[in-house]
């Protein structure tokens, strides 16, 4: 079985260190590199599942780095922040990241996150070569049909609204950035002046509801996203 491979670009070799020791030793496959030059030719050059990725490096920072990378490949990103660097993070999710730690952060929470972006990107994947229904209680998707039931009610989604519930429901009981739904559902990078996220998801709750099910099964999380339970 091939090993979940992370790419590791921090320039601080104490942490780096760190994370890297934690990260094999709960059986992922790590590659490391202290600068953005480095970290981008990696990136290019080898495949990986996850990359956590520190913004201020030298030679090429990591929004830059990000930037390109997202130019030609979708690997989830995880940034590595300043504590408190608010207008990094929004300009990181801009250019495409999918997740950030604040410094200093706990490695059991590091290990949280990378986790559960490991399980959004395989959903990503499963949606797109495996997995055709999804059954929730009363709740029917097919995804090769796009065709979604309540009871047996037949409602009317849109592809985009069809694949934003078909994520949610896919990760059912865990809140789903807004960053990573842009991603993944909009296929745009997020800007939290942008409210066509919001009004798809206002859309689908409403033709659910209408229909009987209890508003709160689909949920704005505030400051975090949206989460199906």
């Amino acid at each position: 079985m091939t090993k979940t491979r992370i790419l590791i670009v921090e320039d601080d070799a104490t942490l780096s260190e760190q994370i890297t020791q934690l990260l094999q030793s709960r059986g992922f496959e790590t590659r490391h590199e202290c600068d953005g030059h480095a970290g981008l030719e990696a990136v290019l050059e080898e495949s990986f599942d996850l990359i956590l990725l520190d913004i201020r490096l030298p030679s090429l920072n990591g929004l830059s780095l990000l930037n390109q990378l997202r130019q030609v490949k979708k690997t989830p990103v995880m940034m590595i922040t300043a504590s408190g660097a608010e207008q990094e993070r929004i300009e990181g999710y801009r250019k495409g990241a999918d997740d950030y730690l604040p410094k200093p952060f706990n490695f059991t929470e590091m290990m949280l996150r990378i986790d559960a972006l490991l399980r959004r990107s395989k959903a990503i994947s499963e949606f797109n070569t495996q997995k055709s229904e999804i059954i929730i209680d009363v709740l029917y998707l097919n995804r090769i049909q796009q065709i979604t039931k309540y009871h047996t009610t037949l409602l009317d989604f849109t592809p985009i609204q069809f694949k934003l519930l078909w994520m949610l429901a896919e990760n059912k009981g865990e809140t789903l950035s807004k960053a990573f739904l842009y991603h993944s559902v909009l296929n745009k990078p997020f800007s939290r002046y942008d409210r066509s996220l919001d009004m798809h998801l206002s859309r689908i709750r409403k033709k659910l509801v209408e229909i009987g099910m209890p508003p709160e099964r689909l949920t704005t999380v505030h400051g975090q996203g949206y989460r199906f339970s």
